[in-house]
């Protein structure tokens, strides 16, 4: 709407002054009076460019400039003075090196820098200091910055009525910069609502409880302690997500019965945590990478889907079906990843009652010849479960191959899993008890629909099993790398599905076979 309203503006610009360029050409000519000789009227060109403008309020104006892209914001100050007047109180000031058109492969880091503080110095002196609504601050490569210039800059745009703060910092101020939470209080913080911070220490304390719409917290790489965190929330009764990243201060996190909005947490590396207890009653989305801590969710009947990674934590698997039964029992989805799997996984009598999706990720050491039919006691577990994924990281394989010995392949027959539709394999590989897990869902899963076997395990392209070499263009680069024993591996377990799987599958399940790509995946000599 902004673009459009600035373009009609500048075309009328231009058709006015080729009409006057004509008129000027038409009375040296003598093909018209001149303007001395020609009857008086009102339609003088400053008249006529003035009638052109929309007859818009000021507030449409700010508006449609409010509407512009950040730099587009800027060229439209320069041609227009509606849009001068709107951009000394513009309320969205994204200063980053992308916005202010700053390249890096123009000039040095240290060029861009100095160009970045000196265009947002400018543009904050310049800037009225009302009506900001959001600030996004990405000062990451001005490691030089003095922190004068980042707390003026902060004093100026952080006024009553700004909704969002997202501040990137140099990883040095990690240690040596205090966020200003004096700015925050009063009016100031009343309409926040997403606070982003990241690479400095943040120490609110009881004073600060006026953040009272505030419904995101970010934090990553932040110093600030569990006490402290407590004040903040204790008064963010708005508060719908907190995410804490790096937050190492952090050793006991403690979420108040008085966010009934809050519905998602995401705890991640926060390598000093111990416990984490939650009382908010309305809690449906837990994300969790770090070494296993203590979960006390005294109102947990309301989480729905959970997703742990626990990066130092031997035989996870075997915790997560023995424990989280109880701890959350009403899971919808749960997503697990371990690096070290040394027993196999247990027959347990709790039950996953609501979940439908589950998701494994073995993504480091297994113990040579674990058991992946072991596996089973999880969907036995879980009797309405509807997909079924499986990730295997073939860069830590040691098993016991079908292909040495392919008799006496188990049977669990009573076990029946009558809601699962949908299973995917990354990594297939052919371990004996992989094929005996694969030819039991087959035989077992009654309303399957779709099976999936991959015998490439690439985590960052698990969505769309994409291979450049089943693509309709090449794109160099884009599989991940494997050495040439997982591509000898991968290959092995394609023949294993060929010879073993197959031939078992119903004629109303669609099998899907992928393997290495023929372009990237080859072997080096």
């Amino acid at each position: 709407m902004g673009m459009l309203s600035l373009k009609r503006l500048m075309s009328t610009r231009q058709r006015e002054r080729r009409r006057r360029r004509r008129h000027k050409v038409q009375v040296r000519n003598g093909s018209i009076p001149s303007m001395s000789k020609a009857k008086k009227d009102n339609s003088r060109p400053g008249k006529r460019f003035r009638d052109s403008w929309p007859n818009l309020p000021a507030d449409i104006w700010c508006n449609i400039h409010s509407l512009m892209p950040m730099q587009d914001s800027a060229r439209a100050a320069c041609v227009s003075r509606a849009f001068l007047h709107s951009w000394k109180r513009h309320p969205n000031l994204i200063l980053t090196k992308e916005t202010l058109g700053l390249k890096q492969n123009a000039c040095g880091k240290g060029d861009i820098a100095r160009a970045f503080t000196s265009k947002v110095d400018q543009i904050l002196k310049n800037h009225s200091g009302t009506g900001v609504k959001t600030l996004e601050l990405d000062i990451f490569d001005c490691r030089d910055l003095d922190t004068c210039y980042l707390n003026n800059w902060l004093q100026i745009a952080i006024t009553p009525g700004i909704e969002n703060i997202t501040l990137w910092l140099p990883l040095k101020y990690r240690e040596s910069y205090t966020f200003p939470c004096s700015l925050l209080f009063g009016g100031n913080g009343s309409s926040i609502r997403h606070l982003h911070l990241t690479y400095c220490a943040f120490r609110p304390t009881i004073g600060i409880g006026c953040l009272r719409s505030l419904t995101n917290l970010y934090l990553h790489d932040v110093h600030i302690t569990g006490e402290q965190l407590g004040c903040l929330l204790s008064n963010s009764f708005a508060l719908k997500k907190l995410e804490l990243i790096f937050c190492d201060e952090i050793i006991c996190l403690k979420i108040p019965c008085m966010l009934e909005r809050l519905s998602w947490l995401t705890v991640s590396y926060c390598r000093m945590l111990q416990m984490i207890e939650s009382k908010a009653p309305n809690l449906s989305t837990i994300y969790f990478d770090g070494d296993l801590v203590q979960l006390s969710l005294g109102q947990s009947l309301q989480v729905k889907n959970l997703d742990m990674r626990c990066s130092n934590n031997t035989n996870f698997l075997c915790y997560a079906i023995t424990k989280l039964p109880y701890i959350v029992p009403n899971l919808e989805t749960l997503t697990l990843s371990s690096i070290s799997e040394r027993i196999n996984t247990p027959v347990v009598a709790a039950k996953f009652l609501h979940l439908k999706y589950l998701e494994f990720f073995l993504d480091g050491d297994l113990s040579p010849g674990y058991d992946y039919l072991s596996l089973v006691s999880f969907l036995d577990a879980s009797p309405v479960l509807e997909t079924f994924i499986l990730g295997v990281n073939q860069g830590y394989m040691e098993f016991d191959s079908i292909f040495g010995d392919a008799s006496h392949m188990r049977q669990m027959s009573e076990h029946k899993h009558d809601s699962l539709k949908d299973v995917t394999i990354f990594g297939f590989c052919s371990a004996k008890s992989m094929v005996e897990l694969t030819c039991h869902i087959l035989e077992n899963a009654t309303s399957l629909e779709c099976i999936t076997l991959d015998s490439v395990f690439d985590a960052n392209d698990k969505d769309d099993m994409g291979r450049c070499s089943v693509t309709s263009a090449r794109k160099t680069g884009e599989c991940s790398r494997l050495t040439n024993q997982m591509i000898m591996e991968a290959n092995r377990g394609l023949m294993a599905i060929e010879r073993y799987i197959v031939g078992k599958v119903p004629s109303t399940v669609k099998l899907d076979v992928r393997g290495p790509c023929s372009w990237c995946h080859t072997l080096e000599l």
